[in-house]
């Protein structure tokens, strides 16, 4: 069964949209007050991205992560689905992020990320609708952080 997933952003009539799926990790730090990201000259995203053909979710997110973050990581439950419609000025087109999203923690930090303008940083969980770029990333953090209390 699809899991259900929740709509953010505002699909304009008349505009065409490329859809990007995509998979991506709420890693919390041992005191459960701050997640993994990855800063970018762009913003502020959770570490995961679109997947490749024949790749597995649990497969693309321990790759992406390895990539971004520098980790390998064990890949926990499944968080929920969400979709965000929205305008990419890196890509320059109108695109629909949708989103798979799980927590997973740090087994081992073998290596720094592979891409040069990524950068492991933790977010505090107030700061997460400030910081974060894409609202249905906030969304699966705040919902993150609701499933483990206070």
């Amino acid at each position: 069964m699809e899991p259900q997933k929740v709509t953010f952003g505002e699909k304009l009539e008349g505009i065409s949209y490329s859809r990007r799926e995509g998979v991506y990790a709420i890693i919390m730090n041992d005191k459960n007050d701050a997640f993994a990201a990855v800063k970018t000259s762009t913003g502020y995203f959770l570490p995961g991205g679109g997947m490749e053909a024949n790749e597995t979710h649990e497969g693309c997110l321990k790759r992406e992560v390895l990539e971004e973050l520098g980790c390998l990581i064990a890949v926990g439950p499944f968080i929920g689905r969400a979709e965000r419609y929205f305008y990419s000025t890196t890509l320059h087109e109108y695109m629909i992020s949708d989103g798979y999203f799980y927590t997973a923690q740090i087994v081992s930090h073998p290596q720094a990320p592979t891409e040069d303008d990524h950068e492991f940083v933790w977010i505090r969980r107030e700061e997460a609708e400030d910081l974060l770029f894409h609202e249905h990333q906030v969304w699966a953090v705040i919902k993150t952080f609701q499933g483990i209390g206070p």
